[in-house]
């Protein structure tokens, strides 16, 4: 059975590319949009000769591309004979894989369209000795050349979400088959290990490893803004239309909570202008970073410098993350989580659903829909102060029960590798 599915996949992928791609690529040309990366998924690139030991890393977008950081700097150290490979699925992803991977990663593409001709051109060239995909990236044809050439493939941070499930579920045949092509997948969850390990996949294949994106470093803070008894709300990663929202709210909570202080760090400092124009019709001591000022002589502080947002969260009593009161996608909030700080995202969280669907679930984030929504659940929380204790233990719980992650995967790999300690 598990055959028949999948040879009625890669007949029916085959017939469908060569059917459509002639017309996608004739509207991509009138266009002229990405003609090389369309080239490059066929497996048409230069042969980067890596050699015979490869380590592949395959990342889809933004969100998996970061949580591959710290994973990606340690296997370099630890498997230093071995070349890195990471692709990415988006544009996006491929940019910011370049920016932070230029220096590790010995080569950096996009993964292949999943047929037979441009999987079997990319792995002739790659020719890894191991793959690992980042959470749920299910491509059946390069899973079944993958297992044809005996390369150890495996899901890490493997996840199914809440909307996707029902919809797997439907199709288990076809899912299970796939999955079980799969050496290893390592959950983040227990619910994410039985929602696969439901689907049909192999008991003993799958195995909880807990969350990438949660190993991550307090940066030692060494800012002292002098809040004394304060309550701070910071407003970090702000894009604009989220700097009106959010003075706006700051403005009606200063009103009822007089000690209230209030840090602004837009996502680009080209946005300052824009915050001090709104803050004109305000009249509120207003401080910047870069002057050494603090909470003595303000009531606003504008972060305008760069590198120090990670720092000012540790300052600070509750975070609006934002980037989610537009099409952005977010921002990581657990750069504020790891302070046992309470973060509050708009209604866009696509970049960072799945650590929010955690934060949100253990009540260490709340997530709001409206500016209104946004002062109410603020304000509530500057009420009750208990409340406000209870999310901040949650914000602690949660990286205790996230702990080890990155040294599972190593560890991992050196099996599937077949390497001695």
């Amino acid at each position: 059975m598990f055959r028949l599915v999948l040879f009625l996949y890669d007949f029916f992928a085959t017939v469908c590319f060569i059917l459509f791609y002639p017309f996608v690529a004739i509207a991509r040309l009138h266009t002229g949009k990405d003609t090389n990366t369309r080239r490059i998924k066929l497996g048409l690139f230069k042969n980067p000769e890596l050699g015979q030991r490869v380590i592949m890393f395959h990342a889809v977008s933004v969100g998996e591309v970061l949580s591959l950081e710290k994973l990606i700097k340690k296997t370099k150290e630890t498997f230093n004979d071995y070349k890195i490979v990471l692709t990415t699925g988006t544009k996006t992803g491929q940019e910011l894989a370049h920016k932070k991977y230029s220096d590790i990663a010995d080569f950096i593409t996009y993964f292949p369209f999943d047929f037979p001709f441009a999987v079997n051109n990319f792995l002739n060239k790659i020719n890894p000795s191991i793959v690992l995909i980042a959470e749920t990236e299910l491509w059946p044809d390069f899973a079944i050349q993958c297992k044809k050439r005996n390369i150890p493939t495996a899901i890490i941070n493997g996840r199914i979400s809440d909307n996707s499930f029902p919809s797997y579920k439907l199709l288990k045949p076809f899912f299970s088959a796939v999955l079980n092509l799969y050496s290893k997948i390592y959950t983040q969850s227990e619910i994410d290990n039985q929602r696969f390990i439901s689907l049909g996949n192999n008991p003993v294949n799958t195995e909880v490893m807990a969350n990438l994106k949660f190993d991550i470093d307090k940066v030692p803070s060494d800012i002292d803004l002098h809040k004394n008894t304060s309550k701070v709300i910071i407003a970090g990663s702000t894009h604009s239309g989220e700097n009106e929202i959010v003075i706006d709210v700051f403005n009606k909570l200063k009103n009822i909570h007089k000690d209230l202080k209030f840090i602004i760090a837009p996502r680009h400092l080209e946005r300052i202008p824009e915050i001090e124009n709104i803050l004109k019709s305000f009249n509120y001591n207003i401080g910047y970073r870069s002057k050494g000022n603090d909470f003595t002589n303000s009531d606003i502080i504008i972060l305008d410098t760069l590198g120090e947002l990670k720092k000012c969260y540790a300052q600070c009593d509750i975070a609006f993350i934002g980037g989610s009161f537009n099409s952005t996608g977010g921002h990581n909030p657990l750069e504020a989580t790891i302070y046992n700080v309470p973060t509050i995202t708009g209604p866009n969280i696509k970049n960072f659903r799945d650590i929010y669907g955690i934060l949100i679930r253990e009540n260490a984030s709340k997530l709001v829909k409206s500016k209104e929504d946004l002062f109410e659940c603020i304000n509530t929380l500057l009420t009750n102060n208990e409340e406000l204790t209870d999310m901040s233990k949650s914000c602690e719980s949660i990286f205790e029960s996230q702990k080890g992650a990155l040294d599972f995967v190593i560890n991992k790999i050196k099996e599937l590798l077949g390497v001695d300690e």
